[in-house]
């Protein structure tokens, strides 16, 4: 392949579009004015653009989760101006989904890439996952309107409820709120340090839940 065909094949699209893949596991967003995104994705841009730490809505730590072993939190970092920027992280594939005023999704914490400032959004956690995870499950409620970019190792799948899913490999649920199990069968044969296998249990005849084929924490 010469110089100018490799150039061709992979330079960005240009589209109107906000929030745009530029391959599985690149997302470009075009930036006029200010969107949030999960600090350290950043792999490039263009125009005039700065990046800032932002505060949680509730105030204190930073972050989209707790990390498990020093407690500290992964910030969210403000990205102004006018530009493009593009994010990625750790060669996981992006997904875009686009939310309508007053559709609301919850997303693991550590698979939230970006999403428009316009969202509302705030930090929670599983406390009842606490035994599994330090600090706790962390998630991210976020709703509507606007695009927010989410992250998968590997392609996603998504069922409706009612399912039940390891903590590990669930990355995002709508209208449908999980109940934490614990199955006490389940021995240290599958890598559970207690003998315990905590599962999260989604009821209803609405919504989804996203899962992914990897254990991610």
């Amino acid at each position: 392949m010469d110089i100018d065909r490799f150039k061709t094949q992979h330079a960005p699209s240009e589209t109107d579009e906000s929030f745009e893949l530029e391959n599985s596991y690149t997302l470009d967003v075009a930036v006029d004015g200010s969107v949030l995104a999960k600090a350290g994705a950043m792999i490039a841009y263009t125009g005039e653009l700065s990046f800032t730490g932002q505060a949680t809505p509730e105030g204190g730590i930073t972050g989209f989760l707790k990390e498990a072993a020093t407690g500290e939190g992964t910030p969210i970092m403000n990205v102004e101006g006018n530009g493009h920027v593009y994010l990625a992280d750790q060669e996981k594939k992006v997904q875009i989904i686009s939310l309508d005023d007053g559709d609301a999704l919850t997303v693991n914490g550590e698979d939230v890439l970006a999403f428009e400032s316009q969202v509302a959004y705030e930090i929670n956690s599983i406390d009842s996952l606490a035994g599994a995870f330090a600090g706790g499950f962390t998630n991210v409620y976020l709703e509507g309107p606007g695009h927010v970019a989410l992250t998968t190792h590997g392609d996603p799948l998504v069922v409706e409820p009612p399912v039940t899913t390891d903590p590990s490999a669930t990355v995002a649920w709508n209208r449908t709120t999980p109940d934490v199990a614990v199955n006490r069968n389940l021995s240290d044969m599958i890598g559970q340090e207690s003998g315990e296998r905590f599962q999260m249990n989604f009821d209803g005849s609405d919504g989804f839940v996203v899962v992914q084929p990897y254990e991610e924490l």
